[in-house]
């Protein structure tokens, strides 16, 4: 069956372990991922520095090999249907988020909870373009399923 994209957004993203976390960070999140367990579906907690607080049960459908090209549905969620879903078995990934926009490129880059720093870079529709210099890029793990959030949740 082929996947309908009449709701979804494609996201593109290249992901990069980096030695530093680079200047300057924009703003900051913590997220709580849950990887709803034999599904396509990820439930998402972000907490704001201000206190607000987003919860949506996400659908990703992989649109080619490999984990850089996805179809992505999100769906905002009240208390009383987080608390209903949030039940369900689910792998679960902790990490901060630190959003930095330099030079007219903005990059995620979480900040897991052993250390480790992955950067992401969603191209959206237009064709990537080059590693931002001041990214401290130690690999490049775009086509590595183990960097994906399902393959680090646990």
């Amino acid at each position: 069956m082929p996947v309908s994209r009449k709701y979804a957004v494609i996201e593109r993203e290249r992901r990069y372990l980096v030695r530093t976390l680079p200047d300057p960070v924009t703003s900051v999140r913590e997220i709580e991922d849950r990887y709803v367990t034999g599904t396509r579906m990820r439930l998402r907690e972000v907490r704001a520095a201000d206190g607000t607080v987003v919860r949506k049960l996400t659908h990703k459908v992989r649109l080619a090999a490999g984990p850089s090209e996805v179809a992505c549905t999100n769906f905002y969620l009240d208390e009383g249907e987080w608390s209903l879903l949030v039940g369900l078995p689910a792998r679960t990934l902790r990490k901060r988020r630190h959003l930095v926009s330099r030079d007219g490129v903005v990059v995620a880059v979480d900040e897991l909870e052993d250390g480790t720093l992955l950067a992401e870079i969603d191209d959206g529709e237009t064709p990537p373009g080059p590693v931002p210099e001041w990214l401290d890029v130690i690999a490049d793990v775009s086509g590595d399923e183990a960097w994906t959030g399902l393959g680090l949740a646990r």
